[in-house]
């Protein structure tokens, strides 16, 4: 007989190394240990769950556990290996749509196995304690995966149609009156919830809960746009750890309620942090579609110039700020800029990289590519810290980016007005490597291309950093 005081003991200490590891999420230079923390914790919890239930009415079905726990453990890792560091928030929103996916399929079976074996509780209390949690584990489950596969398919930026291989680009749709059918289908998704506490044995609330629910989660993200999709995908991570919590309720687990209540506020908080970097209220990023319905047509032109012409530049400055953006993780381009740096360092350069808080397309997503590139943590600089020094800066390098460094956001206007940018046009002289003139996700053409201190280096990231890098050496 185990004393049931060491399961809560198992319990602590997984919400201690989960608490643990969140802490250490907050620095690049401790995140991978905080991920061993958590990791770490989830371990712990699983078995000290398995020996509780092996200690009570025993496990029916050792197989199903093995075999989930083997075939998941695959998946993930392959997952892992695979997944290249431009698909990352993808690979995210995925994560996120399974795990409310978890959630909502052990409410679902939860409800039906309690109709199909008659235990539904008779006391009114419990039922609708029960029933509730249930209803709101489902319900917040089924959004967030609905939600989240269309998050991931509109970062991709499409998908491709089974057998015919046609790609399709995944559209930003909102019409008008299309917040008004989300409301309508919160209001028929809760009223669901209720007759499911009014007639408990009744399945068709419950399969009715399911289709508004999942419907609810794709017409909550398709009219959003791609320059508040980092906000969209903090918020859907809040999700499914709220969804983890109400399905820690329905059976019974505190250690899913403790893990779950950490992810929904620490995802919450995350949303809030994203909001305040692009000055969005969250109600304005849920209600109202910014960026990618329609599209600015660019008119002006730029001549292109040479990495040789750059290279000529670089001689002679003295200090130098360098601002990744998206571009820089499709190209694969992190260890040519830090190439770059290393070049500029050795001629006595100051070289420091300014990071916006939603560059790329998840939070941090510049700092984990330039990570990976050993780039020094130091000299990555969150806007805050870094928009005073670029009056003083002889020379900006951009790559890739364009939203986060558009002088039109400072006008208070369009889909990126008022959102605070990185002073790249104060700068005293900017490079720009990009592969055409066109706008960026929220639509808006940018001034700063056309400065007459901007040079274009039209093309590929890796590519023209390795031929900039050549040419320095050579200079």
């Amino acid at each position: 007989m185990v004393d049931p005081i060491l399961f809560d003991i198992g319990y602590l200490l997984s919400a201690a190394l989960f608490i643990t590891g969140i802490k250490k999420l907050s620095s690049p230079r401790t995140a991978p240990y905080g991920n061993q923390l958590g990791s770490a914790g989830m371990l712990l919890a699983v078995i000290t769950t398995l020996v509780k239930m092996q200690a009570g009415n025993g496990i029916i079905g050792w197989e199903l556990l093995v075999g989930g726990l083997i075939l998941g453990s695959v998946i993930g890792a392959w997952l892992a290996i695979k997944v290249e560091m431009t698909g990352m928030p993808e690979l995210v929103a995925m994560f996120n749509g399974f795990g409310g996916a978890a959630s909502a399929l052990v409410a679902l079976s939860e409800v039906l196995a309690r109709i199909k074996t008659g235990e539904v509780p008779t006391d009114m209390l419990n039922l609708w304690a029960i029933w509730i949690a249930i209803g709101l584990s489902s319900l917040v489950g089924w959004i967030t995966l609905t939600g989240s596969l269309v998050a991931m398919f509109k970062l991709k930026g499409g998908f491709t149609i089974p057998l015919t291989k046609k790609w399709v680009r995944f559209p930003t749709w909102g019409p008008p009156w299309l917040n008004f059918v989300k409301v309508s289908l919160l209001i028929a998704s809760f009223a669901f919830v209720v007759m499911t506490v009014r007639e408990p044995e009744n399945t068709l609330w419950v399969w009715s809960l399911v289709g508004s629910s999942c419907l609810l989660g794709v017409l909550f993200v398709l009219p959003i746009g791609g320059a508040d999709m980092p906000v969209v995908v903090s918020l859907l991570n809040s999700l499914s750890g709220v969804a983890a919590a109400f399905t820690g309720f329905v059976i019974n687990n505190n250690v899913l309620i403790i893990a779950g209540s950490m992810v929904g506020a620490a995802g919450l908080v995350l949303t809030f942090i994203m909001c305040k970097a692009m000055n969005r209220q969250l109600i304005d990023v849920l209600f109202k579609s910014f960026g990618g319905s329609e599209k600015e047509t660019v008119t002006r032109t730029k001549v292109g110039s040479d990495a040789e012409e750059v290279a000529m530049m670089c001689d002679g400055i003295s200090t130098c700020i360098i601002i990744p953006g998206y571009g820089m993780a499709v190209s694969q381009s992190q260890h040519a800029v830090k190439a770059f740096a290393d070049l500029m360092e050795a001629r006595d350069v100051e070289v420091k990289y300014a990071i916006h808080p939603v560059a790329g397309r998840m939070p941090g997503h510049m700092n984990v590519l330039l990570a990976e590139a050993n780039v020094p943590y130091e000299q990555l600089i969150e806007m805050d810290e870094i928009n005073s020094e670029f009056a003083e800066c002889d020379l900006a390098v951009v790559i890739g980016a364009n939203d986060t460094t558009n002088p039109a956001a400072r006008s208070g206007e369009g889909p990126l007005g008022g959102m605070p940018i990185l002073d790249v046009d104060k700068a005293r002289s900017i490079v720009i490597i990009k592969r055409s003139l066109s706008v960026g996700y929220a639509g808006v053409d940018n001034d700063l291309f056309f400065m007459d201190k901007t040079m274009m280096l039209f093309g590929d990231g890796k590519v023209m950093m390795s031929a900039l890098n050549t040419a320095i050496k050579e200079y």
